[in-house]
């Protein structure tokens, strides 16, 4: 019993630092209605600015308290003004753009974060000191339990109370409200919104550096922090309901306490547990604990999508082209060249598959990786269990994927936005954390070796010209399938979903088998891709294989066909090109995608589209 009690108040503990930051990403959505990846990079940053204050003597002249706690709430004050910069320099310029290139625009400046924290305080993890006057424990229930941990439970519902006075209780809270439920009335009525929407992503900023300081005595300050924070932290917002604060701190503590007994009880489940309650709860509450059915969310905050046009004659000759020159290579180009190319073609078939529910669906997806890696594990037990040839691996990667995808995709479609798309990252968690931990079958961390193709495939020009044909042709299938009536009724349900009904369209069954056939076409690139390696391990359904196709639809455009062809070629080859001339190729690789995003909001495709309709 005293040793539940000691681990609901750690609970408690982890709950408070994981509001703190859900409380600025809450903020920062409610008003500006930007889903901020980059949160979590801020998050890091206050944590490493606070163990430069504490550390260094800043305010040493004032004693060790002094020196500490200045340091705590100045990383806090410098954090959100790098937000305010931030805000000022990239999001005042792309408000207009649709709501997933804003959240390109901030993955960007995460790579950028990443590189520039690598350069300031280096790739080793830094031990901050422990807090002055709470380094010792009190004995609750005859146990030890940390003082510092403590304050931290007392911090969470402070800082809520404090908000609740600050919207509550002054005029920018009140505008702050205002402008959530309705920024074109506030705009109406004179109020100056770019200030606003300064002071507002000021505070989330400051917020996550206040959460991300407070941690130094808690953990080692490292490179990795803020991509395992903002995971949670977008799982806290959304469980609790977006925009709703209160939701955020029940949300907040439903995860501490569950993290914190799950640890005790079903030790395994720990890796994916905050996903397995995301996903029960979206299930059962599709808006979150507190939150309301979202007001524009599903649609974009940008110009109206262009209607889908065939391509003009030029572009299907450069296809042609292009295509006469990929299927010469495999004769010309040596075998690293050629498995660069097979990785690029992998790429581009991932990325259709994606844009097929994205663009023609309108159903944006974070976890797309788990049929990619579906696919793969499939013609890889199939292989080892079953000694089975390659085109039987290859044939059952769809089905398996697809199957999941039917599965999965049979609560995820009932939704739209945001809450659609952390639905699938949650799915894909679930998956991720199956291959890892299920050792006996899937061999967990180690993989699946020896998933070789057969022995007329092992040639590098077979090969490729297989990964070409299937990849390629999946592509072309795909945009055959846009085509077709399916495609139309899919496209008709995105556009106007009421309309799409009242003329017989069952918009839920269009949407359920596009995502079931799009799961599909990843399990093919995900089979292709194992057999090209050679082996399968669960990184391939992991968040940042996602993030990579998520990258390459939305740099080549949404609402373009060729769009996520153009963006694989692009992403994929400018990482290859970035990562082998240069050690900070994640700050120019987030330099670039900031600047593609301000000066080309609709894509590559989109804007040479634009440029061509202009020309004609």
């Amino acid at each position: 019993m005293d040793d539940l009690v000691v681990q609901a108040l750690s609970g408690l503990a982890s709950a408070s630092s994981l509001f703190l930051v859900a409380s600025g990403l809450t903020v920062i959505f409610g008003v500006t209605r930007v889903v901020n990846f980059a949160h979590g990079s801020l998050y890091m940053l206050g944590a490493y600015v606070a163990w430069s204050l504490v550390t260094h003597g800043v305010f040493a002249f004032a004693g060790p308290f002094w020196q500490f706690w200045g340091g705590i709430l100045g990383a806090a004050v410098v954090t959100a003004a790098i937000g305010a910069v931030i805000e000022v320099l990239l999001l005042r310029r792309i408000y207009r753009a649709p709501e997933l290139f804003q959240l390109l625009a901030t993955f960007g400046v995460v790579l950028v974060v990443q590189d520039v924290a690598l350069w300031a305080w280096g790739a080793q993890d830094l031990l901050g000191p422990r807090a002055p006057m709470l380094r010792g424990a009190v004995r609750i229930l005859g146990l030890r339990f940390p003082l510092y941990e403590l304050f931290l439970i007392a911090v969470g519902p402070l800082v809520l109370a404090g908000l609740w006075l600050l919207f509550h209780r002054t005029r920018f809270g009140v505008l702050v409200r205002a402008a959530t439920a309705d920024r074109e009335m506030v705009a109406a009525l004179g109020v100056n919104q770019a200030l606003l929407f300064t002071g507002v992503f000021a505070l989330g900023a400051g917020l996550a550096g206040l959460g991300g300081a407070l941690q130094l005595p808690r953990e080692s300050v490292n490179l990795h922090m803020d991509l395992s924070t903002i995971t949670e932290a977008f799982v806290v917002v959304v469980v609790g309901g977006l925009g709703s604060l209160t939701g955020a701190f029940l949300a907040a503590l439903l995860i501490g306490e569950l993290s914190a007994f799950g640890i005790l009880i079903l030790p395994k489940i720990t890796l994916v547990l905050v996903f397995l309650v995301m996903a029960v709860v979206l299930v059962v509450r599709p808006y979150g604990l507190l939150g309301r059915a979202p007001q524009g969310l599903h649609a974009s905050s940008g110009p109206p999508d262009p209607l889908l046009l065939p391509a003009p004659r030029a572009l299907r000759q450069l296809g042609a082209v292009v295509l006469a020159l990929l299927v010469g290579s495999a004769w010309v180009l040596p075998d690293y060249e050629l498995s660069v190319l097979t990785e690029i073609l992998v790429a581009l078939l991932f990325a259709a598959s994606l844009h097929f529910i994205m663009g023609p669906g309108g159903l944006a997806s974070f976890g797309h990786a788990a049929y990619f890696g579906a696919g793969a594990y499939a013609a890889a037990l199939l292989v080892q269990h079953a000694a089975a040839p390659m085109w039987a691996g290859m044939l059952l990667a769809p089905f398996a994927a697809g199957l999941l995808g039917l599965v999965f995709g049979w609560f995820c479609v009932r939704l739209s936005g945001v809450y659609a798309a952390m639905l699938t990252l949650a799915f894909a968690q679930i998956a991720w954390s199956t291959a890892f931990q299920w050792v006996e079958v899937t061999g967990g961390d180690n993989g699946i070796l020896g998933v070789w193709p057969d022995a007329w495939a092992q040639p590098k020009p077979v090969f490729y010209l297989l990964a070409l044909v299937l990849c390629v042709g999946g592509a072309m299938l795909l945009r055959r399938i846009v085509w077709a009536p399916f495609g139309a009724a899919l496209r008709a349900g995105r556009d106007s979903p009421l309309r799409a009904e009242a003329i017989g369209i069952d918009t839920f069954r269009t949407r359920w088998m596009a995502f079931a056939i799009s799961a599909a076409f990843a399990g093919v690139a995900g089979s292709v891709f194992a057999y090209a390696k050679g082996s399968v391990f669960p990184t391939y359904l992991g968040i940042s294989r996602s993030v990579d196709a998520l990258l390459m639809v939305l740099l080549g455009g949404v609402q373009t066909l060729s769009g996520p062809l153009l963006g694989a070629v692009a992403l994929t080859g400018l990482q290859e090109q970035l990562m082998r001339g240069t050690d900070h190729w994640r700050l120019l690789l987030g330099a670039t995608i900031i600047l593609l995003v301000v000066f080309f909001p609709q894509g590559l495709a989109g804007a040479a589209r634009a440029a061509w309709e202009k020309r004609a």
